[in-house]
């Protein structure tokens, strides 16, 4: 309950800081046309992005007599939701993810490296979060999440040319172009908190969920460990930024405070604290 609530908070502070940038900037009519503009752009994201995802990774579709199909189909079943399409991504990493717009149109993703070095029991942990991110749309959240950013760095940009080339507002109101500029350093900066903040929360709902499927959060506790230690290992090799909030672990490593502010995923000790409670979190060794 308390990370969902923070998600409304979230999406509440972006869609107030949407409107305020966008009513400073253009007056009514420039913000609507940028709204606008922005949800023509995300609709075809998300419709296809799932697509553009499973592509990129050159994710391999699994057939139903595989192994780990028999699995999402028995913990799909447990959560109460469509079996998705499930799909081995043939790269070296360790690590999972799933995607689609909604439970019927959804799919589950596994790197072959995990896939083949946790047991059975953390491997259903995985899946189960997975799974869970499905049953809670979490996909439509973030894609909520994702047009209101680009429709904020819309109406920013728009904002910055129109002030280099001296097209203004009819009034004596809006900004000048010092004031764009800094904005155009500062909006990116604000969108990226907030998303990576939305991501946060929906981990910890995720991991619960997971927890739920399984009937035991232990599974999960000990995959988690095990790929904080692998993907430390392989030096968060596996993806880009634009698709390291998908992933059960952040993909990308960095110890400095930019990186730690900026991050998608919550600290993995957290995430089993949470998980297990602190005195139990303790026997699991990241």
């Amino acid at each position: 309950m308390k990370n969902r609530f923070k998600t409304i908070i979230y999406l509440t502070l972006f869609m107030g800081i949407l409107m305020l940038v966008g009513g400073w900037l253009g007056g009514q009519m420039g913000l609507i046309m940028a709204f606008v503009f922005a949800l023509v752009t995300n609709f075809s994201a998300y419709w296809f992005s799932d697509k553009i995802v499973l592509r990129m990774h050159r994710a391999q579709p699994v057939n139903p007599e595989h192994p780990l199909y028999e699995m999402v189909k028995r913990l799909s079943d447990r959560a109460r939701i469509p079996t998705p399409k499930v799909y081995l991504l043939p790269i070296p990493g360790y690590n999972a993810f799933a995607t689609g717009r909604n439970p019927s149109h959804a799919a589950v993703a596994v790197t072959q490296g995990l896939y083949e070095s946790l047991n059975e029991d953390e491997l259903e942990g995985v899946v189960a979060h997975e799974l869970a991110h499905i049953k809670h749309y979490d996909t439509l959240i973030m894609m909520v999440a994702a047009t209101l950013a680009s429709t904020l760095m819309f109406v920013i940009n728009m904002a910055k040319w129109a002030a280099i080339f001296g097209i203004g507002r009819a009034d004596d109101e809006g900004p000048g172009l010092l004031e764009v500029l800094a904005l155009t350093i500062i909006g990116p900066l604000v969108a990226l908190l907030i998303q990576s903040a939305i991501s946060r929360s929906r981990e910890f709902l995720a991991d619960g969920g997971a927890a739920k499927i399984t009937g035991s959060p232990y599974g999960l506790a000990r995959a988690l460990a095990k790929l904080e230690r692998f993907n430390e290992q392989s030096h968060g090799t596996l993806t880009s930024p634009q698709t390291a909030h998908l992933f059960i672990v952040n993909p990308l490593f960095g110890n400095n405070v930019v990186t730690k502010l900026f991050c998608t995923h919550p600290p993995i000790q957290a995430r089993i604290e949470t998980l297990l409670g602190k005195e139990q979190a303790r026997t699991i060794q990241l």
